[in-house]
């Protein structure tokens, strides 16, 4: 049953992030980044656009940087978004089906203060399929995009389209940062698609090898690098 009362959605989001805040604090967070930076980033002006599949929503709420997220306008998004917010995370509303052209001016404004996250699948897919906003928002603001991709040691798959990942209390969540992906500005459609293509290559990637550090605990150097480095070819 879907909600639809103001206040209970109000609710039901106060109670949801005090059940992430207390979920996820049991989590351990390893993050590698093959340029050796600390992202999210937290204590410098440098601005980026972190992207993470859909499943992976609940993870960069581990997180403390100052960022701001995209969330849809759909009438689950409303409940994620005042979540989010309690969680002290900024929140733009859209997608690339309803309101994404505000959307897209609102956060170009927002990444003057602050780091852009996105869910470039989403919010109803295809699973792991890169959407085109995320190249025109890059394009547009200037803003280096961040491939992020997760694995847990022992987590659960909800039975959705996205197969959102629950991490399990008290394990381990290995993410991987790709390197900075800058994107061009004023590309035609060729070249949006071009890059939509480059950076979705990237993701399935980092999140491969990010699954992979998880299952075996293989440190993911190499993997990481050959990624950045085929990527600065194809570029």
């Amino acid at each position: 049953m879907k909600l639809r009362h103001p206040g209970l959605i109000g609710l039901a989001a106060l109670l949801a992030a005090w059940l992430v805040r207390v979920w996820l604090g049991s989590v351990r967070i390893r993050i590698f980044s093959p340029d050796g930076r600390r992202h999210p980033a937290d204590a410098t002006k440098e601005r980026f656009l972190y992207i993470f599949w859909h499943e992976a929503l609940l993870l960069p709420t581990t997180q403390r940087a100052k960022v701001k997220i995209l969330i849809s306008q759909h009438a689950d998004g409303e409940l994620i978004a005042r979540a989010c917010k309690h969680l002290g995370f900024g929140v733009v509303r859209g997608s690339t089906t309803r309101g994404g052209m505000a959307a897209l001016l609102e956060l170009a404004h927002a990444v003057r203060s602050s780091h852009l996250m996105i869910t470039p699948d989403g919010p109803r897919g295809p699973r792991r399929r890169l959407q085109a906003g995320a190249i025109m928002l890059a394009s547009v603001t200037g803003v280096p995009i961040v491939p992020f991709g997760a694995g847990c040691t022992r987590a659960w798959r909800v039975p959705s389209w996205d197969r959102m990942l629950l991490p399990c209390p008290w394990t381990t969540v290995c993410a991987v940062a790709g390197r900075p992906i800058q994107v061009p500005p004023r590309l035609d459609r060729e070249g949006i698609e071009r890059y939509r293509r480059l950076v979705e290559d990237a993701m399935h990637r980092v999140t491969e090898a990010a699954e992979h550090w998880a299952q075996t605990g293989q440190y993911p150097t190499v993997s990481a690098d050959r990624e950045s480095t085929r990527l600065k070819k194809s570029a």
